[in-house]
């Protein structure tokens, strides 16, 4: 039964980020919360470290190439694409070294723009060029601190964020 709990979840970290092509808020979302909670599933499902590390981070590249599609027609489709390029450059040189620090010196800054800016798209289609454009320095020290902070608590300290949640209120 585990195997095939295991299987339906890698499967869905394959299949929603060809999703995000027709449905890039809702898609991109439910990919965030998939990735957010996946470790904390196939891990104690008994999918080992090094398989899940290189099962997720093949399963981020093709979400990142999915936001790059969609992203084609947006004002921010070069910065999207820079993100994309830096985040693959950092993904290379964890496939070649192993080594997952690199991850926090090539932090994926794209997946949380491009779901800030498809949440705007979403809601606010019509005003999503202004309403970026007037609160991209926000957006981007949101994204920054952000992703600094997630990219160093999964790849450099390794700690679980539900024990450090936990650890924080007790």
């Amino acid at each position: 039964m585990k195997v095939i709990i295991i299987g339906v979840i890698v499967v869905a970290k394959f299949a929603i980020p060809v999703l995000i092509v027709r449905f890039p808020f809702a898609a991109g979302w439910a990919n965030f919360v998939l990735d957010t909670v996946d470790g904390d599933l196939l891990i104690p499902l008994g999918l080992e470290d090094g398989p899940y590390q290189l099962i997720d981070k093949a399963a981020d590249w093709c979400t990142y190439v999915g936001m790059v599609f969609v992203a084609r027609e947006w004002t921010i489709k070069r910065t999207i694409v820079a993100l994309f390029v830096f985040r693959t450059v950092g993904q290379l040189l964890f496939f070649i070294t192993g080594e997952e620090i690199i991850f926090f010196f090539f932090p994926n800054f794209l997946e949380p723009l491009f779901l800030i800016y498809a949440t705007i798209r979403h809601f606010k289609p019509e005003r999503v060029v202004d309403i970026y454009h007037r609160h991209r320095v926000g957006i981007w020290i949101f994204v920054v601190l952000y992703k600094l902070q997630d990219e160093y608590i999964a790849h450099v300290g390794n700690f679980d964020r539900s024990d450090l949640i936990t650890g924080l209120f007790s």
